[in-house]
């Protein structure tokens, strides 16, 4: 069904959307040639109106998506009515005719026989499926085969009254307008031919006749009024008319009989073929009189073709889908014209709610969120709210389909919506992706027209904010720095990962390093120590050749600087734990060398830390960037300033039996803390293993310490 709405809405469209050729109307024709052809006119007919037009190109559709009539296929036949012909011959030869059967061989037979004789079962039971073939012919448009297989089951005659159908046409005579595409080298004896029904009125008063006999079957009264449909044979069409494509076809076929019918009744008094040689002896006479009705008769006809259609949407069927199925609804839409109706009823219904649960709601999201991209691709005006509606569904389908493929394809066409949707995908994808996955679906956004850097941007900053709403807040009791930290939890992968998407392309490396920082400020603002070098690790090396803006990437500096110093104690606490008993003098000397310059490079760095402004905010910049991130800065400070000079002063003092001197190093540091040009004092708090008076204790041990060589001056080791 799907596939025939779309069959319907590329023919319909095609038409409406394509500027048809210039035919002229047919008194035009008559004018200059009175033996025009009726098929000729027919056409002339069609072009005039638009309406018309379209009910030629809806009933064509309905003959390319009508049931094949192969599946009624009556089969050989080996004579005509063979069965009964050889009763009726043994008959007339014995001088008794079997009970039952006709005594004659005429076609007429059975319906002139008033003692209700029939033929023999055999050929009763063929006619009835040659009938129903027929008619699953004339159903889908094959007249031409439909004569063939009256000609296969041996009765021509059934054949000529299916050709009287067709309208007379002879194009030797006819000024006919070439289709654009017609061949040049059309056969020139074909030109000379004529073909149809010279009769054609007449014939139709007949079939119209038969179709509302009682004499026939069913089958065959709407096989003649299908053939000729008028409003009194449409109760024999309706009869047969199993499914809602057939009520459709019914009501198609009669609008556009009716309508070639009246066209023709206007200009028959000045057409030689429908009004004789009348029309040659006062040409033109009739033509004032019949323009007057004429536009009247057109409109009445468009309004009860209309209501015919929207009757449609109640209809009862005995088979297939009825008419309130999705497609159903959306093929009389399309053929009334009304495309913008439909999106906003499916829409309207979305946002209630009322397609959730069918079965049918995937498909059926696909196929309008496919309509709205074609009748934007085709320049049709289309609702914004509908499209942005059905877009939006149809884009959480894939979603939880895992189509992630086609996610940016469709975002694409929300308009100025696109970027933020399409990130809101990304954003969704949160774990699931890995970094390679993550670079391709990003990509997928430049392919269909999206803003990459935007959507980097965007997707980072929904990603993190979604983090932070999970993740504890930067503030309480700061944390103590532990050796082993437990590893980080979804969220804090989560917020990790988010520096991902800006660090995929140069041109968001100025979003990305200040996204860094807000990260960075975070793990280390909770003690996260190996998380923060996570990140740091993750970032590309081009972030620190950034110079603007200066102080996100001077904070940014001060960062790889900490993390410089950290790994350098760390350094120093492995190699003396790689100090043995047994070891020979030469390895001694060789590990206390390291040792002792391990020592001295951790001593340089940390002390450059600590004499630099390390995290120190700008005041004047405090107001523009908010409370929030000197504030942050602030309790950064707090929890590593201490701890470092605490970390340097115990790594000293405790190597100070293998390198004596720096017991003086020890001590030496307590003026940079005391200096009131780096105010390092102040990044010491109240909390235990954090105050100042923590770090004096420390230092009055120390002290002591210098005392063990003897003597009582506790400054000597200053001077040493």
């Amino acid at each position: 069904m799907e596939s025939d709405t779309w069959a319907l809405l590329q023919a319909l469209m095609s038409l409406r959307k394509t500027t048809p050729p210039e035919y002229p109307h047919p008194r035009e024709l008559l004018a200059s040639n009175p033996y025009t052809p009726p098929a000729t006119l027919a056409q002339s007919i069609m072009h005039c109106s638009p309406l018309l037009s379209e009910l030629v190109v809806v009933r064509e559709w309905l003959h390319d998506s009508a049931p094949s009539p192969a599946l009624f296929d009556p089969g050989a036949t080996n004579g005509y009515w063979r069965f009964t012909r050889n009763a009726v011959v043994q008959g007339k030869r014995t001088g008794r005719m079997g009970a039952g059967l006709v005594d004659e061989l005429d076609p007429d037979a059975v319906n002139r026989d008033k003692k209700e004789r029939g033929l023999a079962p055999d050929d009763a039971a063929y006619d009835r499926t040659l009938l129903h073939a027929l008619y699953a012919h004339v159903r889908a448009g094959q007249l031409d085969e439909a004569v063939e297989l009256c000609r296969k089951a041996n009765q021509p005659w059934r054949a000529a009254s299916i050709r009287g159908a067709l309208l007379f046409r002879w194009r030797a005579i006819a000024n006919e307008p070439r289709e654009a595409d017609a061949m040049d080298d059309e056969d020139a004896e074909d030109e000379q031919r004529w073909r149809g029904n010279v009769r054609r009125r007449l014939w139709k008063k007949i079939c119209c006749e038969a179709a509302v006999s009682n004499a026939l079957p069913a089958t065959e009264r709407a096989l003649y009024a299908a053939l000729a449909p008028t409003t009194n044979t449409a109760g024999a069409l309706k009869a047969v008319a199993r499914t809602w494509e057939d009520h459709l076809w019914a009501l198609v076929s009669l609008a556009c009989e009716e309508r070639l019918s009246a066209g023709l009744a206007e200009i028959e008094r000045e057409c030689f073929w429908e009004g004789g040689l009348g029309a040659l002896e006062a040409p033109g006479a009739f033509a004032e009189s019949a323009r007057e009705g004429a536009g009247e008769g057109e409109e009445e006809w468009e309004r009860e073709v209309v209501q015919g259609l929207e009757a449609l949407g109640s209809v009862q069927v005995a088979e297939g889908a009825p008419a309130d199925n999705p497609y159903h609804v959306s093929q009389l839409h399309i053929i009334l014209d009304r495309t913008d109706a439909l999106l906003e009823a499916f829409a309207s219904g979305l946002q209630e709610g009322t397609y959730v649960s069918s079965p049918e709601y995937t498909t059926m999201t696909r196929f309008f969120a496919h309509l709205c991209l074609f009748l934007q691709m085709i320049d049709m005006p289309v609702s914004p709210y509908a499209t942005q509606v059905i877009l939006e569904a149809y884009l959480q389908v894939l979603e939880a389909a895992g189509q992630r493929e086609l996610i940016a394809m469709y975002a694409g066409a929300l308009g100025d919506n696109a970027v933020e949707r399409y990130a809101l995908f990304l954003t969704s994808l949160e774990l699931s992706a890995d970094v390679n996955e993550r670079r391709l679906a990003l990509t997928r956004a430049r392919e269909h027209g999206l803003d990459i850097e935007r959507v980097a941007v965007v997707t980072a900053e929904r990603t993190i904010e979604k983090a932070f709403t999970i993740l504890l807040p930067t503030k309480g009791p700061l944390p103590y720095i532990t050796a082993m930290e437990p590893p980080p939890s979804e969220a804090e992968w989560l917020l990790v990962r988010s520096i991902e998407w800006t660090t995929f392309l140069e041109s968001t490396y100025d979003t990305a390093l200040e996204q860094a920082n807000v990260i960075l400020r975070y793990f280390l603002g909770h003690g996260r120590v190996q998380v923060a070098k996570t990140v740091l690790e993750m970032l590309p090396p081009e972030l620190g050749t950034l110079r603007e803006p200066e102080e996100e990437a001077t904070e940014y500096m001060h960062y790889r600087q900490f993390f410089g110093v950290w790994e350098a104690l760390a350094r120093v606490a492995e190699c003396e734990a790689l100090e043995q008993p047994q070891m020979n003098k030469e390895t001694r000397a060789a590990w206390l060398s390291d040792y002792k310059t391990l020592i001295e490079q951790a001593r340089e760095q940390v002390v450059k830390l600590l004499t630099t402004d390390w995290l120190v905010s700008d005041p004047a910049t405090r107001t523009s960037t908010g409370i929030k991130r000197p504030r942050d800065l602030v309790r950064i400070r707090q929890i590593y300033i201490p701890e470092l000079i605490l970390r340097l002063h115990t790594t000293l003092v405790n190597s100070r039996s293998r390198i004596p001197e720096n017991l003086k190093h020890a001590l030496s540091l307590v003026n940079i803390v005391a200096d009131s040009r780096y105010r390092l004092y102040d990044a010491f708090t109240h909390q235990v293993g954090r105050r100042l008076g923590d770090y004096l204790g420390a230092v009055r041990q120390a002290v002591l310490a210098g005392l063990e060589g003897g003597g009582s001056d506790p400054f000597r080791i200053l001077t040493v």
